[in-house]
């Protein structure tokens, strides 16, 4: 299973809901897909979805997922990296109007450097990702993560902090 989780920031995050269903869709992923896709986005036709789940239910499906894509922001990153996930991370961009600035991209790319996840900021490679998932891992050398070393990455993100600028 894929599950999907895009938080549940007000603004929509269509663009990754759209192209998930879609590649469902066209048969490009055959497995299950369920994406939590928060409100005001869209309800994808092809694949089960919740606007919001329970905090255990989200557990369950993290734990379970074969892959976890996310949308940029830390308790979801963080959340699947606790359960030994590489997350698909896919940040909200502001020229898209997903957000109201590019802190998830600076976010992202910051954890991208260390190997903890794997990034896509173009939809359009999304597919590719999915379809090398365990190759992309492998090669990056992305290790699983321990709760103690969980810790030591929540503490190294003082970083994180200082790149959001307040509007």
């Amino acid at each position: 299973m894929i599950f999907v989780t895009i938080g549940t920031h007000e603004q929509p995050f269509n663009r990754l809901i759209q192209e998930v269903d879609g590649l469902v869709e066209s048969g490009l992923i055959k497995e299950r897909v369920f994406i939590q896709r928060g409100i005001k986005s869209m309800i994808p036709r092809n694949c089960g979805s919740a606007e919001l789940i329970p905090y255990q239910e989200m557990v369950e499906k993290i734990k379970n997922a074969r892959i976890v894509i996310t949308h940029g922001g830390p308790s979801s990153i963080l959340q699947s990296l606790t359960f030994g996930k590489t997350p698909i991370v896919v940040p909200r961009q502001s020229r898209f109007r997903e957000h109201v600035d590019d802190h998830q991209v600076h976010f992202t790319k910051r954890l991208e450097a260390q190997k903890k996840v794997i990034a896509v900021y173009d939809i359009e490679i999304l597919l590719e990702k999915i379809e090398h998932y365990e190759e992309i891992c492998n090669e990056l050398g992305i290790p699983k993560i321990s709760p103690n070393g969980i810790n030591q990455l929540i503490e190294n993100l003082d970083f994180y902090c200082a790149s959001v600028k307040l509007i």
